[in-house]
């Protein structure tokens, strides 16, 4: 039996409707800490997210700035759903979303361009003995079997103009191997915040911001805390649904 899909409020955002789909990695809490972690002027910045998925992050972003935003998206059939999520919340004029491979964005967008980058992108490192879905969809959003951490912090670090930010939320167990790569491709790491599921929980996720040709300095914000201890959103997570 095929899976229809699915017009779903955006978690805490009423007025803004996502398009999903069950058979398909469908956007978590992550992709609405990300957009809420980034800095945005209201006007004149140019914002490009890699690994859009079916946009839940130009989505959040488009609350935040009047600036138009740029979503890419290699899987045709999330793209499809990316696309009728833009249109069915009458956002055409503000988001742009492509199907392409971000290995070949240079193709359709020039080097020093972008004032932002976003990703939330693959967690797991892919190698043929990987315990990887069967759904290849799945497979794609949660393993780097198209790209890898590395491709996109080398892809984000030629998208941006000099002193522009890369904001991207990854797995903890990666941080050392995330600021390496950083720092490698003169992305210096600005701001910092350890995500935990529970107070008394090890962090799984972390929140980095990085400026192009930055100076060293990082700030190590405190810690956010998602879920209470009866499962329940904390009220720092709930202020960041509210618009």
């Amino acid at each position: 039996m095929s899976v229809k899909n699915v017009v779903n409020d955006l978690v805490g955002y009423d007025d803004l409707k996502i398009i999903q789909n069950s058979e398909y990695f469908n956007f978590s809490l992550e992709s609405v800490l990300l957009p809420r972690f980034c800095n945005v002027k209201k006007k004149g910045m140019k914002i490009i997210d890699l690994c859009t998925g079916n946009a839940p992050i130009p989505l959040i972003l488009s609350t935040m700035t009047d600036s138009k935003i740029i979503g890419v998206e290699v899987q045709k059939n999330v793209y499809e759903l990316a696309k009728e999520t833009v249109r069915i919340n009458n956002l055409e004029e503000k988001i742009n979303i492509i199907n392409l491979d971000v290995k070949d964005i240079f193709n359709s967008y020039s080097t020093d361009s972008f004032d932002l980058v976003t990703c939330n992108p693959p967690y797991f490192k892919y190698i043929y003995s990987s315990n990887v879905n069967e759904n290849e969809v799945k497979s794609i959003a949660r393993h780097e079997i198209l790209v890898t951490l590395e491709d996109v912090i080398k892809i984000a670090k030629k998208l941006l103009k000099n002193n522009g930010c890369f904001v991207l939320v990854h797995r903890t167990e990666r941080l050392s191997e995330i600021i390496d790569l950083l720092q490698k491709n003169n992305l210096e790491p600005k701001r910092m915040r350890l995500i935990y599921p529970k107070k008394d929980a090890e962090s799984n996720l972390v929140l980095i911001e990085a400026r192009k040709n930055g100076k060293v300095g990082l700030k190590v914000l405190y810690p956010l805390i998602c879920h209470n201890e009866d499962g329940s959103y904390t009220d720092e997570i709930l202020e960041m649904f509210r618009r």
